[in-house]
């Protein structure tokens, strides 16, 4: 029986155990549950605030990366932009050069033309102002001397060719 009795509680026991139970309960609630309760409601406060400012640093975040990706997307399409532009400024400065090269060229082919033709001219009138005056010459000598048959002036236009020196 004697184990019987530590497992039972006694009355009187029970009663004081629940008074001061009561007491002790009273006494944290008036002093220690207030400030535990407040500590823990500003500790749940704080862990919400920090939630809700790493929600938002997210948000930032994902923000300013959809903004970095349009900068360089905007990016990107100038510098495709500028390079097509220099590409077609390159291009036509060399098709420029080229129709600019090829029209001095034929310009200056056609000055040669003329050039050359009008040499070609001066040349032909000089050999035949030449060939005037070598003919004027023959016939000045062959009209001075008198010639007696046909045979003498075949001789005579055979020498004086010969002594024409064409140079």
């Amino acid at each position: 029986m004697a184990l019987l009795s530590i497992i039972t509680p006694d009355l009187g026991l029970f009663f004081w155990q629940t008074v001061i139970f009561l007491i002790t309960l009273f006494i944290l609630s008036k002093f220690a549950w207030g400030p535990i309760m407040s500590a823990l409601k500003e500790r749940e406060d704080s862990i919400t605030d920090a939630l809700s400012a790493a929600d938002k640093a997210r948000a930032d975040i994902q923000q300013l990366q959809a903004k970095n990706e349009a900068l360089l997307a905007e990016a990107r399409v100038e510098r495709d932009k500028i390079l097509a532009d220099a590409h077609k400024a390159a291009t036509t400065m060399m098709d420029d050069a080229r129709v600019k090269a090829t029209t001095e060229g034929n310009r200056l082919m056609e000055a040669a033309r003329v050039s050359i033709q009008t040499e070609k001219n001066a040349a032909l009138h000089e050999v035949k102002n030449y060939a005037a005056t070598l003919a004027v010459e023959i016939a000045e000598k062959i009209l001075r001397k008198e010639l007696n048959n046909a045979e003498e002036q075949k001789k005579l236009v055979s020498e004086y060719i010969k002594e024409v020196n064409l140079n």
